[in-house]
């Protein structure tokens, strides 16, 4: 991003989240203006960033611990990651609007990993493995994550090369729902390339349609680019039973909304997939 010292993208459901990823991973400095295009009234949200974290404002920074000013910008750019359309307009190299006495309040790289993570449920992990059967999957190193700790180490080493999932868990040595939840967040932000059973179709599942907002219900749904309608309708069901909020009438006021936005993203994705050509 840092060679792109201008941009301005019309986005769908899923890019928002990639492309905060790719300003975070590669250090970004600059202004970024998120306006959502459906209402001609919806107010745009603006961020500074300085070397891929976004900056917190100057009376935040003093009132708020770092931890509290993090989690807050968090939430707000979790709100614009559940819009469908957004316009995007990033102005590289602009350090002159930085607010006095500022302070780093949340690394992008990190953010979107956590929020991509964090989305991964039993159902999804499920369609996650088999979609992932039989393929080589090997890491652009250009978008690579820095890692954390060493199970990190461990899983970015055994996609040093091309290699199967069941060639994969035993080299990462890591627990399962965390590195399925790894290669999820990897795959989101068009980290991991594939080869293999599930590629040897034509090319890798990204070019089967060029179609961004395609790309992004299907990768909602984690199904493959070639996906008949019959599959389509299968991963919705499938998804739907997991995620339907009347269906889980123990979980709590926060897990509940955490349901429903989940639900709305997944019947989304569905209605935009069969309203569209494959």
């Amino acid at each position: 991003m840092r060679d792109h010292p201008s941009l301005r993208r019309e986005l769908a459901r899923g890019e928002f989240v990639r492309l905060l990823y790719r300003l975070g991973r590669h250090g970004a400095s600059g202004v970024l203006t998120i306006r959502p295009r459906s209402g001609s009234a919806a107010r745009p949200e603006v961020f500074v960033l300085r070397r891929g974290a976004v900056l917190s404002g100057e009376d935040r920074a003093r009132s708020s611990p770092a931890e509290l000013a993090g989690r807050l910008l968090g939430a707000r750019l979790a709100r614009l990651a559940a819009l469908d359309d957004l316009t995007l307009v990033f102005e590289g190299g602009v350090t002159g609007v930085t607010p006095p006495g500022a302070s780093l309040g949340l690394a992008l790289a990190a953010w979107a990993r956590e929020h991509l993570e964090q989305q991964l449920d039993g159902s999804l992990a499920e369609v996650l493995v088999r979609q992932l059967a039989g393929v080589r999957l090997v890491l652009r190193p250009e978008l690579a994550p820095e890692p954390v700790d060493e199970a990190d180490r461990r899983m970015l080493a055994a996609m040093a090369q091309p290699r199967r999932l069941d060639q994969i868990w035993p080299l990462a040595r890591t627990p399962r729902f965390r590195l399925l939840a790894f290669l999820h967040f990897l795959r989101a932000v068009d980290a991991l390339e594939g080869a293999g059973v599930a590629a040897e179709r034509g090319a890798p599942a990204r070019a089967h349609s060029a179609d961004p907002r395609r790309r992004a219900a299907l990768r909602t749904l984690g199904i493959e680019a070639a996906a008949e309608p019959e599959d389509v309708k299968r991963a919705y069901r499938r998804l739907a039973r997991a995620l339907h909020p009347d269906l889980q009438p123990d979980a709590d006021a926060e897990r509940r909304r955490a349901l429903e936005r989940r639900f709305a993203e997944v019947t989304a994705a569905y209605e935009a997939l069969l309203s569209a050509p494959c």
